[in-house]
């Protein structure tokens, strides 16, 4: 009777260590969650500021392009395509 008793607590024993375990990893998870939600609004908060700051360039850059600006024309002005394919074989 004592060797049941002794495997029954054991048993119980291994159970309430999965259980602290599971509880530590839900904890580090919603920690986690958070962590990537703070960061995913500073992304979208820096990419903004990008896009105001870029505003005013693209702006200058536009009105630079429209009057024939100091540099050539490249391949897209030239009326070339470039690019194509990345896969091996395939033009």
């Amino acid at each position: 009777m004592l060797w049941p008793m002794f495997f029954l607590a054991l048993a119980f024993c291994g159970i309430a260590v999965l259980g602290v375990l599971a509880v530590r990893v839900g904890l580090e998870v919603r920690r986690f969650t958070k962590a990537v939600g703070d960061s995913s609004e500073r992304i979208t908060r820096a990419a903004e500021d990008l896009e105001r700051a870029a505003g005013p360039l693209a702006g200058r850059a536009g009105a630079a392009g429209a009057s024939g600006g100091a540099r050539g024309g490249g391949a897209a002005q030239e009326g070339r395509v470039t690019g194509g394919s990345h896969e091996p074989g395939r033009p």
